[in-house]
């Protein structure tokens, strides 16, 4: 299923912190049967930040994908031991004069620096352009200059952003898109048909979400992806 051989790999690093990010094309080697597997799900939303709807996906069918990225984990993060913690399928559906205020914003979704993130987007890009696809942003909060939030970091990022939030005020309903008054943008991936990218979690970052992106609830015209998170030990 990974379709490792057909893999095209990059490693990108951004920001001051030299974050890494790995992209992959030609990620899995059926990609529609996902999609076909999707739509026989239901979906319904869990957890309370993302801004749609997701369903469970096995762990059985993450394993050659894991046993995939092991050596790259190693490589790139000097991680080893690899475990889904989960995965969904996911799609947007939130309008973005629906969104809370706190999906207006970055985020991290772990302050563990061993925490990964593995996104898989699903949807068909069609004769879309790079700016009308999407993908998923990276941020700096500005006030402090982090790009990543680990446990010691965490206070200061709270009381720096209260404090913006006093200064500026909750951003406009709307999905996030470049540069703010509080945070700026540090690097784009745009969201190919079976395109993959795995990051920290601890990363700030959010979905990039164009207007007229269609937020359908239906796998074959949506933003679906598959979302995972991995835990790894520290070598």
């Amino acid at each position: 299923m990974s379709g490792k051989d057909c893999w095209q790999l990059q490693v990108m690093n951004h920001g001051s912190e030299n974050q890494p990010v790995v992209v992959i094309d030609a990620f899995v080697s059926d990609p529609h049967g996902l999609r076909e597997d999707a739509s026989f799900l239901s979906f319904s939303q869990i957890g309370e930040h993302y801004p749609g709807i997701r369903a469970v996906v096995p762990e059985a069918m993450l394993r050659p994908i894991v046993a995939a990225l092991a050596p790259v984990v190693r490589d790139v993060f000097g991680l080893g031991d690899l475990s889904v913690v989960d995965s969904f399928y996911s799609l947007v559906t939130t309008p973005p004069d629906a969104l809370a205020p706190i999906q207006r914003l970055p985020h991290f979704d772990e302050v563990s620096p061993t925490r990964l993130a593995l996104l898989h987007y699903l949807a068909d890009d069609g004769e879309r352009s790079d700016e009308d696809i999407g993908g998923t942003a990276f941020f700096r909060q500005r006030s402090t200059g982090y790009e990543s939030v680990d446990a010691a970091r965490l206070p200061a990022y709270r009381a720096a952003l209260a404090d913006d939030l006093a200064a500026h005020g909750i951003p406009n309903a709307g999905y996030i898109g470049g540069d703010s008054p509080m945070f700026e943008r540090v690097a784009r991936h745009t969201g190919r048909f079976n395109r993959a990218i795995l990051y920290r979690s601890n990363t700030l970052h959010c979905a990039d979400i164009p207007a007229g992106m269609p937020l359908s609830a239906d796998p074959f015209n949506g933003r679906l992806t598959v979302n995972t998170f991995l835990d790894a030990v520290a070598l």
